[in-house]
């Protein structure tokens, strides 16, 4: 295709064709050609550009229409062998092993067989004819040349013995099920990869269809969200997505931005402060003039990224596929030669087809196609089962090879939530006043901020409840307050049972004041680690300190111990400041940091320890992660996470439990051991018995007759013993123990 778009259509620059997502990325002129004239001139090369059909599709329209057509086809072909190739299977080796009688023995039987194997042939298998086809023009031998090749000589030969039994036995039933097989794996990619694109697709949808305006008169209008331009003033409600990417010029809101930057707390907006499009606005209305709408907003920029990075991935060439680009030219070549060379010395033509019948069976790449994908396919399932999700065989083989595990921050290694932390009682700061029981204190801090949704206040009602719980006191229904205020970027105001409370920011609270010394050495240390503290004001008196922060996930430093054990070097990249960051690494053993990392910067960090230190695997959850989860080597997406991080990765931990990676980097490493040992058992069985099939023992008096005259029935049974061996040893990767270690 390369060749063809910039050799012989006049316009084009340049393209570059990615197998991996099965996309060309062109560079041309549009006034000296269009998108029609380069389709037409792929086409007469044998391929075809999935182009808009009409003038309202999208490239996403066509490229979506285009996938549910190949997961239907491919569901069908696959339907087709399975119903043709279980009736074949079940007849012939049932008949092999003597349970079928005398009838199963007699010639129409073998018709039948025929009968079974021919629409599996040519219709399962009908795309690796094409493809081989195609490889072959290109110079190359791929797999489907092998699967093409192998199940054609077994089927093939079975027709030459329903036309001379003479020659022996029929293996109509080894053809089918190599296509069957192979064709259940083009069907689960297909599958795959129309989820990818769909989660990318369905990215964009996160901004809002519609938008509010302000027009000059001040009047406010509601229109399409693709009708915005730069500059325009958009209008805000309580729980609406910002429809762009804006600056706020008027009211003050807090705004949840975990969908782009994966930090949990929701962050106080004031005129002059930014917003992101696909955002939530939280409890205020908001009014911002818009600086970037449509793609270039920070959603759009990130879901180009990730489309950039998922492109520049060069595909992954199967170990086979790099072996058999010398083997199945040479073994065809060594066929040929016997026969020329018995026909010539011997001038026996039957022989010299037998002969060459043997040396194309005993070599026929059954096993050699087999070792890959049913290691595979094998190795997947296990991690299935495991919670362990891989999406591609590309990321199973290169996770066992990694040097570097980058972990985010967020909801990846932590919760991704605030959680209470700390709570320090004080006995006022005046003196002067009698002091409340604590349990009180906790009743009437949880009961103001009981009505909020903020992420803070809920970790504190959860936090009362659980030392409320912790003191024998289980009685959780707690007053109702008479009044709450919300002091924006403050805290709270708010009187419960008639008691003042201000619960919020510690300098707010303690503007003024002054904490006993012991108190300030816990909040100095409790703010060095990271976390945020709050004061509780009763009553004009300060009565407590407590603290929150984001808390790691259970077994996060054995995961990190036992990274280190294998090898592997460990990092923290998050969005979140240098000192959270620090303090998160240090308690969670992690080797370096990363912090104040913008979602692009996040991408090129990855692509710099590349560079430097050769594999890298991503672990992250958020759509921030997206971009370099799609740039590492292997991307792990935490279950629980945004569904462009999980579809931009190559693995996925389900139920969010980072010791996965420990799990995916052992099943990684079982299956790439399979993978060699059933290639080794592969040539062992077709290439040692290459001289013996070629009659190299032909005058060797000592060896019995059926090892000098290797029949073709013989070789074929040689080649169905070592796909046998390689299946079996493929499904021992069902039993390989996973222990989640650190639990």
């Amino acid at each position: 295709m390369e060749r063809t778009l910039t050799k012989k259509v006049k316009g084009v620059s340049s393209a570059e064709v990615n197998l991996g997502d099965e996309s060309v990325k062109i560079e041309f002129d549009p006034d000296v050609v269009n998108l029609t004239t380069m389709a037409s001139e792929v086409r007469r090369a044998g391929y075809r550009l999935i182009l808009p059909q009409n003038g309202t599709e999208t490239t996403d329209d066509a490229e979506a229409h285009e996938r549910a057509t190949e997961i239907v086809k491919e569901q069908r072909r696959f339907l087709v062998g399975v119903l043709f190739t279980l009736p074949l299977f079940v007849l012939s080796m049932g008949r092999d092993a003597g349970f079928w009688g005398a009838w199963s023995h007699q010639p129409w039987v073998n018709w039948l067989f025929l009968v079974l194997a021919t629409p599996v042939q040519f219709y399962t298998g009908l795309n690796y004819y094409i493809g081989g086809f195609k490889s072959l023009r290109a110079g190359s031998a791929n797999m489907d040349v092998l699967v093409a090749l192998g199940s054609s000589a077994a089927y093939f030969y079975s027709v030459a013995v329903l036309l001379n039994p003479v020659l022996g036995h029929v293996y109509f039933e080894t053809s089918a099920l190599i296509i069957t097989l192979i064709k259940l794996g083009k069907w689960l990619e297909a599958r795959a990869r129309g989820r990818t694109s769909k989660a990318i697709r369905a990215l964009m949808t996160l901004a809002p269809d519609q938008a509010r305006i302000r027009l000059d008169t001040g009047e406010e209008r509601t229109i399409p969200a693709g009708q915005l331009h730069e500059g325009d003033v958009v209008v805000v409600f309580a729980g609406e997505r910002f429809p762009v990417d804006g600056e706020v010029i008027e009211g003050s809101s807090s705004v949840d931005q975990s969908l782009l930057t994966g930090e949990s707390d929701p962050l106080d907006r004031e005129p002059g402060d930014v917003v992101y499009g696909g955002t939530v606005n939280g409890a205020g209305r908001l009014v911002i003039r818009a600086t970037g709408v449509g793609s270039e907003t920070a959603l759009g920029r990130i879901v180009r990224l990730v489309r950039e990075a998922q492109a520049s991935k060069a595909p992954v060439q199967r170990i086979a596929d790099r072996v058999s680009a010398v083997f199945v030219p040479v073994m065809v070549g060594v066929a040929l030669l016997v026969f020329a060379l018995w026909w010539a010395l011997g001038g026996d033509f039957t022989q010299a087809i037998l002969r060459m019948t043997a040396v194309l069976v005993i070599t026929c790449p059954c096993a050699l196609g087999l070792a890959t994908p049913t290691a595979v396919m094998a190795g997947m399932g296990r991690g299935a089962r495991a919670g362990v999700l891989f999406q591609s065989a590309e990321s199973l083989e290169l996770a066992q090879s990694l040097n570097v595990v980058v972990f985010d921050k967020t909801g990846t290694i932590t919760r991704g939530e605030p959680a209470l932390t700390n709570w320090i009682k004080i006995n006022g700061t005046n003196g002067d006043q009698p002091h409340p029981d604590e349990q009180e204190v906790l009743r009437w801090v949880a009961a103001a901020e009981s009505g909020s949704s903020h992420p803070i206040a809920v970790a504190v009602v959860e936090g009362a409840r659980a030392l409320l719980a912790s003191k024998d006191v289980h009685d959780t229904h707690f007053p109702r307050p008479e009044r709450v205020d919300t002091v924006a970027g403050f805290g709270i105001d708010a009187t419960v049972e008639g008691r003042h409370i201000r619960i919020g920011k510690a300098d707010w609270i303690l503007s003024g004041r002054d904490l006993p010394e012991a108190q300030k050495r816990t909040r100095r240390a409790l703010e060095d680690d990271g976390k945020t503290v709050a004061a509780v004001e009763v009553d004009g008196t300060v009565r407590a300190l407590l603290a929150v922060a984001d808390t790691l996930k259970p077994g996060v430093r054995r995961t990190m111990e036992h990274l280190h054990r294998w090898g592997l070097q460990t990092m923290l990249l998050s969005g979140d400041n240098e000192r959270v960051a620090k303090t998160v690494a240090r308690q969670a053993n992690i080797d370096e940091v990363i912090a104040d990392v913008t979602p692009g910067r996040k991408e090129e960090v990855i692509m710099q320890l590349q560079r430097e230190r050769g594999r890298v695997g991503m672990v992250g959850d958020g759509i921030n992660d997206a971009p370099a989860l799609a740039r590492a080597d292997v991307g792990i997406a935490i279950g629980t996470g945004a569904d462009v991080a999980m579809e931009a990765a190559g693995v996925t931990l389900v139920g969010g439990d980072p010791r996965g990676v420990l799990e995916a980097y052992q099943l990684s490493r079982s299956t790439m051991r399979i993978i060699r040992q059933n290639l080794f058992w592969a040539f062992f069985y077709n290439v040692s018995l290459v001289p013996v099939a070629a009659g190299i023992l032909a005058g060797a008096l000592w060896a019995p007759e059926w090892l000098r005259f290797l029949h073709p029935a013989l070789a074929a049974g040689a080649m169905a013993l070592s796909s046998v061996s390689v299946v079996s040893n493929s499904l021992r990767l069902g039993r390989v123990s996973l222990k989640r270690l650190g639990r």
